[in-house]
């Protein structure tokens, strides 16, 4: 019996789906260009609450030494890379999903978030970002004096 390589179909429709929904590939500027030889986008969810937003991303297998989060001009950015697992032929993988090559994320942040005071925690393949809310200046009538 012979093993026929099996292309799947949905792999096309799948890139074109993240790169759909994942604006942040598309506005990539000059000094951005190792993202655009990302080779795959870790899952994130993003949470709210009066004090803080959280960030989980999913970045199993990744030693958090070589994840570079960094902050600018409102701008998160999660970038790294997962080493490919050698696959040797006397091993017989039948198939090998998991990816690997650098990744990139860049998240908007909005005004209250608080850039000087972001923390990162790696446990278990879930990196948290926590990003504090900044105090928010309260208004105030002020009085004209005769």
């Amino acid at each position: 019996m012979s093993l026929i390589r099996y292309n799947n179909p949905w792999n096309l429709l799948n890139n074109l789906q993240r790169e759909l929904y994942n604006p942040e590939f598309n506005r990539l500027s000059d000094d951005d260009a190792s993202a655009a030889t990302a080779n795959w986008a870790p899952s994130v969810d993003i949470s709210e609450d009066d004090k803080a937003f959280t960030l989980l991303a999913d970045i199993p297998g990744v030693d958090p030494d070589n994840i570079d989060i960094s902050m600018d001009k409102g701008v998160l950015t999660i970038k790294g890379e997962r080493q490919s697992v050698n696959t040797e032929e006397s091993e017989n993988f039948k198939r090998v999903e998991r990816q690997s090559g650098q990744f990139y994320r860049r998240f908007t942040l909005p005004d209250s978030a608080d850039a000087e005071k972001i923390e990162a925690n790696s446990k278990h393949g879930v990196l948290t970002i926590t990003i504090p809310k900044q105090e928010v200046a309260v208004s105030r009538r002020i009085e004209v004096k005769h």
